[in-house]
């Protein structure tokens, strides 16, 4: 599967920003569990967000419970990440990422190992 993330952008402290990442691939995009993982500048990579391939189940960083929600579209092959009450240590290129199955466990999701696509990225600068 192929992924392409947009949405990213300069938003004030406080702010809100919505990521999209579209999917193209010969599966149905709805047998797949979908992440966002993002890199700030002189950190690791890190785990923000997963749903399953209904969407039925959502996972969080502790980080951004409460300020961001993951969800998708099954029908337009696209997976989101709002977010809302933006802090300046958001700052980072947001990256999605897919999972062979569709099904994936709170201890899976935050694991970069169990993504089998990504995508190539989108920036957030959250300025204070």
């Amino acid at each position: 599967v192929q992924l392409q993330a947009y949405g990213g952008g300069l938003v004030q402290a406080g702010g809100s920003l919505r990521l999209s990442c579209a999917a193209s691939s010969g599966r149905t995009f709805s047998s797949y569990a979908m992440g966002w993982f993002r890199l700030a500048p002189g950190k690791e990579r890190q785990f923000v967000a997963a749903i399953n391939w209904s969407g039925g189940s959502t996972y969080y960083a502790d980080s951004v419970e409460g300020r961001f929600t993951i969800s998708r579209d099954n029908a337009k092959n696209t997976v989101y990440l709002q977010m809302n009450s933006l802090k300046p240590e958001d700052t980072a290129v947001y990256y999605c990422a897919a999972d062979n199955y569709g099904v994936i466990t709170d201890k899976e999701a935050s694991i970069e190992s169990e993504y089998d696509y990504w995508g190539q990225g989108t920036l957030v600068t959250v300025s204070s």
